[in-house]
């Protein structure tokens, strides 16, 4: 169970919540969706889960090739079957066989793999919780350069255009591609507040048009040259690395970036089910990626003349070997179709990005947020204010900064293969507390995916000083501010509850001495249900007067994604005036009090909405240089104190039933 947080206080740290997208899922807070069938789940899993994979053709191959010493036969057999490989191992190996059989009932990503390992363990690790919040950062760290990437990637084929109705577009567009790419961009951010609802449903046909067509592409040039079918034998990557020694790996960061995009198949498991997304995976989606890496092998054994734009040490500057493929009479609508499907992409990815926000809050890693809901029908669709406009400002600033998808793949990678090291690190703790597995069993999975990462890893923090610092930097803040709300909250609900008196003891006091009494019902919201709420003692206190009916209420978060409405809630009689109440959510819902409290009427909690006021701690909090955390680290955590959503807000509290009490506190 998650501490029981109630965000009553305006820095009380609510407790309570990988990820992206539209989801089949019905909303837990009594609105009703007729579910979808098995096909129409896969395919909207291909629209939303396989969008930043699919994009990789534009641009990764081209990448891992121009890395090598020499561009020749063993180069591109050997590029191919890295990615081949990769494929196989990371995504169908590690990812839709293993990993994404850890749900936290039915809910994957790195958070929910994190609540479901704590879960699990006989006592809270901080060792597991670290993982999470290094997961969570990283994340956000990939969700500000997919957009920029793939935006750009599609865009780039600008350059390389045809003339169309006989205007030379590519020396029109070429100098322009950066400005289009952030117009885009812009735009793509901007209509998120509206909500991606109502072209959700596009997202999964276009996306499977684009598999098809890319995979087409690739078996066009295939024929150009079948040896290329060799490349799938695992030899020709020993080979290739062999031969290229000091390269090797970042060779490999290059490689990885054809299988960016992998963890987004477990994160947004609980949206689509395991197995529409798995039979996704297997039947269509890996199939024309494959077709498609070979095509793109073929090609450059027949064009190696062509590809070749300039040679220097330890770098070949590679043609737009994607957009070279395609045959002039459609040109223009792949170009079009590249651009929507990274468009798709990046909403997949900014989608993510507001739901793993939501999870991180609701689990008490973050600040409460303002979390709208863009969908009555899907719980997993919500807009985060504040999350957009960072990742926008971040998105501009890497686009405007490194100008061209070659420039972005050197900072690309990293956060993503971070999260899947944090990823086999909390699935140990499942393989072994959950699964029961044996020590041996375990060490032999364990091992040699923690050795893929680990690899997959090194070779792109070799690209540190060329951008691969800027996601780590972004994480690295992130994590600083996390780690301070969570301490910071910590240390808040420890001094309160050193200043307060047991409930039990302020009952029999007013037993002794009663005072007046106001018709109608107070509810008092609290993190400590056994302890006087401080709103209760400063009504008490400065009104001297007690309501008829006293609601003392706990809203709890529990570390699973959903609660059953049987287990929502449970009321305790105190005595003839007072009633302890708690609420349970899980980390994926909404934390709707007036909503949960109509449910609990009908169970025997008498109460009129119209005559109820709740009441509410708002805490001020100071500085401590002498206590508590480094005095930064103060002024940190009271900054982000200061820019939470209110409680009422927050819980949907009428702001006209409110009543907010303030205190004071130093940390």
């Amino acid at each position: 169970m998650a501490s029981d947080k109630t965000g009553s206080d305006k820095a009380g740290g609510h407790n309570g919540g990988q990820n992206g997208g539209s989801n089949g899922h019905a909303a837990s807070n009594g609105h009703s969706a007729v579910k979808p069938g098995f096909m129409a789940l896969a395919i909207g899993s291909i629209g939303v889960v396989f969008g930043d994979i699919g994009t990789s053709p534009l641009y990764a191959f081209r990448e891992a090739l121009a890395h090598s010493k020499t561009v020749n036969e063993t180069a591109v057999f050997g590029v191919v079957s890295l990615m081949f490989w990769a494929l196989i191992l990371v995504v169908t190996v590690k990812y839709t066989i293993f990993l994404m059989r850890a749900d936290n009932k039915g809910e994957g990503g790195t958070l929910a793999l994190m609540a479901l390992a704590q879960n699990a363990l006989a006592k809270r690790s901080v060792i597991v919780l670290f993982l999470g919040v290094c997961g969570a950062a990283l994340f956000y760290g990939d969700g500000m350069i997919t957009p920029a990437i793939t935006v750009l990637g599609a865009i780039e084929g600008f350059k390389d255009a045809p003339p169309l109705f006989g205007v030379d577009v590519s020396a029109l567009a070429t100098p322009y591609v950066t400005q289009t790419a952030v117009v885009i961009l812009i735009a793509l951010f901007l209509v998120q507040s509206r909500g991606t609802h109502s072209m959700a449903r596009w997202f999964g046909p276009i996306t499977v048009v684009w598999f098809l067509t890319i995979g087409a592409l690739g078996l066009i040039h295939i024929f150009g040259d079948f040896r290329i079918f060799q490349a799938m034998s695992p030899h020709y990557a020993v080979l290739f690395l062999g031969e290229n020694k000091v390269q090797a790996l970042v060779i490999l960061g290059s490689v990885f970036l054809a299988v960016t995009g992998a963890e987004a198949l477990y994160a947004d498991m609980g949206h689509f089910g395991r197995w529409p997304i798995r039979m996704s995976w297997w039947c269509f989606v890996l199939p024309c990626l494959v077709l498609n890496y070979l095509g793109q092998g073929a090609f450059a054994l027949s064009n190696q003349s062509r590809i070749i734009l300039s040679s220097e040490a330890g770098h070949t500057q590679i043609a737009n070997l994607f957009f070279m493929m395609v045959p002039e009479i459609i040109y223009w609508p792949m170009l079009l179709l590249a651009t929507v499907a990274a468009i798709i992409a990046s909403q997949a990815v900014i989608t993510g990005a507001f739901s793993m926000t939501q999870q991180a809050v609701q689990l008490g890693l973050l600040p409460r947020m303002e979390i709208r809901k863009t969908s009555a029908a899907h719980s997993g669709q919500v807009y985060v204010p504040q999350v957009n406009t960072f990742l926008l400002i971040g998105v501009l600033v890497l686009v405007v900064v490194f100008q061209t998808s070659s420039g972005l793949a050197s900072a690309y990678g990293v956060a993503v293969t971070g999260t899947m090291l944090v990823d086999t690190l909390i699935a140990w703790v499942v393989f072994r507390q959950i699964w029961k597995w044996g020590l041996l069993r375990s060490l032999l999975l364990t091992i040699p995916l923690l050795l893929l990462d680990i690899v997959f890893l090194s070779g792109n923090l070799l690209k540190f000083f060329n951008g691969a610092w800027v996601p780590l930097l972004f994480a690295a803040v992130l994590i600083v501010m996390m780690a301070t709300w969570r301490q910071g909250t910590s240390i808040v609900a420890r001094k309160v509850k050193r200043d307060s008196i047991p409930l039990l003891t302020l009952i029999q006091d007013l037993a002794f001495k009663e005072p007046p009494r106001v018709r109608g019902t107070a509810i008092f919201l609290t993190s400590e249900p056994d302890l006087a709420p401080p709103a209760l003692l400063h009504n008490l206190k400065h009104n001297k007067i007690l309501h008829e009916s006293n609601v003392i209420l706990t809203v709890q978060t529990l570390e699973v994604p959903r609660i059953d409405e049987q287990d929502r809630f449970e009321i305790l009689m105190v005595n003839k005036d007072f009633t302890r109440l708690t609420l349970r959510f899980g980390f994926m819902e909404e934390p709707n009090i007036p909503k949960a409290l109509g449910v609990c009427r009908k169970q025997g909690l008498k109460f009129d909405i119209m005559s109820t006021s709740f009441f509410l701690g708002r805490r001020t909090i100071v500085p401590d240089p002498k206590s508590g955390m480094p005095l930064w680290q103060d002024r940190l955590f009271i900054y982000l104190a200061k820019n939470a959503t209110t409680a009422s807000e927050f819980f949907h509290i009428p702001t006209n039933r409110a009543v907010e009490l303030g205190t004071q506190v130093s940390v």
